[in-house]
């Protein structure tokens, strides 16, 4: 019988310590992802309208694909800006087994990824935690990045302080130490990690900010001509990505300042591929200033499903 996991199973299955193992796993030993398919639906207007499909299996185990809508103009509405489901299969007879809310998915794999990359990339004594943005995913990023660091104080930028005060209510529900950060500069000088989650196309944060030592986590841009960090942090971090074939194609943060001369590609040291199984050295000194950008991958997803699958009720 196939299952309807709704936003409140999918929670309960993948909480995020477990979650965040689970990627590791499966970058660590990856199961088959095509490259996915991303089409831009509205031709005269780039990015109003996304569909995704991103297909991934294990033979012998599961399959299953991700179809989803990306409406950013959906904020405005008040309604959600990614819809879809995940179909999991059984890779040994082929039936189907669940359908699974992909939002929450999403969500969930895409701070499960950042904390991921955090444990290999940020510094293990680092406690202050800044995230900056207000949207669905500031929140599970205070609680995924809490789950691999021993954060002292998490705080929360956003242009809309009820927004960001908001973050921090779901953040202290969640039993973390929150606040609201009200100089978005004199923040971030002060953070260990910074984490943008923001939609702005133009950058919000300076590497003239930075201290020694600092991990800045990008996750918000989502197209090529969009970046959160300016020219100035890209020369001065170590750069890493989740995918080398998905950031090279997709990820504004890389593509704007290696057309301009700024970095080269091989100034894109490693992808949580090469993390994950040991190719690659991740921070190698305490003062170094490490970055991650994630565009997301359907091996997340596919992580995420079957961590579902396996807590499925019998």
């Amino acid at each position: 019988m196939v299952q309807m996991i709704d936003a409140a199973g999918v929670a309960q299955a993948t909480p995020f310590p477990a979650l965040v193992d689970a990627l590791d796993a499966a970058f660590r030993n990856p199961p088959e992802t095509p490259r996915r398919h991303h089409y831009d639906v509205d031709k005269n207007n780039p990015g109003r309208m996304t569909l995704l499909n991103m297909p991934a299996w294990e033979a012998g185990r599961y399959m299953g694909v991700k179809l989803v809508s990306v409406a950013p103009e959906n904020t405005a509405k008040g309604l959600p800006t990614v819809t879809g489901f995940y179909l999991l299969f059984s890779a040994q007879d082929g039936q189907p087994l669940a359908f699974i809310d992909a939002a929450e998915l999403t969500a969930r794999r895409t701070a499960a990824a950042s904390a991921l990359a955090s444990r290999y990339l940020s510094r293990p004594d680092a406690k202050r935690l800044l995230i900056v943005g207000t949207g669905k995913l500031s929140a599970y990023m205070a609680q995924a990045h809490a789950s691999v660091r021993d954060y002292d104080v998490i705080e929360v930028w956003g242009r809309s302080s009820d927004k960001a005060a908001a973050i921090v209510d779901a953040a202290r529900a969640a039993g973390l130490e929150a606040r609201v950060a009200v100089d978005l500069e004199a923040n971030a000088q002060q953070a260990d990690v910074i984490s943008c989650v923001t939609s702005s196309a133009r950058p919000v944060i300076s590497g003239d900010w930075l201290k020694e030592g600092t991990h800045l986590d990008l996750v918000g841009a989502y197209r090529p001509d969009m970046r959160e960090v300016d020219d100035s942090a890209i020369r001065k971090a170590r750069i890493f990505v989740d995918t080398f074939e998905n950031a090279l194609h997709e990820a504004g943060e890389i593509l704007i300042p290696m057309k301009a001369g700024v970095i080269a590609r091989d100034d894109v040291l490693a992808d949580l591929f090469d993390l994950a199984q040991g190719r690659k050295k991740a921070r190698i000194s305490a003062g170094e200033v490490t970055l991650f950008k994630s565009v997301g991958t359907s091996l997340e997803d596919y992580a995420g499903a079957c961590l579902v699958a396996e807590n499925l009720p019998a």
